[in-house]
């Protein structure tokens, strides 16, 4: 289980143009509309999972809660 607080900066490093249609809908879900965008998420388990299938197209930071 992940850490309590913890929370994952995800940032769309490249574009969705040409992407799969499933990886499209994911990076939308997360909130990464355009390249260069960052979202902060919490550490969860379907957080993680949406973030493997984009591995390719993001960049994920941890971040220090608060």
């Amino acid at each position: 289980m992940p850490a309590k607080g913890k929370k994952l900066k995800v940032t769309l490093e490249r574009s969705l143009i040409d992407s799969k249609p499933v990886h499209k809908k994911n990076a939308r879900a997360l909130g990464l509309r355009r390249r260069g965008a960052s979202r902060i998420h919490e550490d969860t388990p379907v957080i993680r999972g949406m973030i493997a299938r984009v591995a390719h197209l993001v960049r994920v930071e941890e971040v220090a809660d608060g």
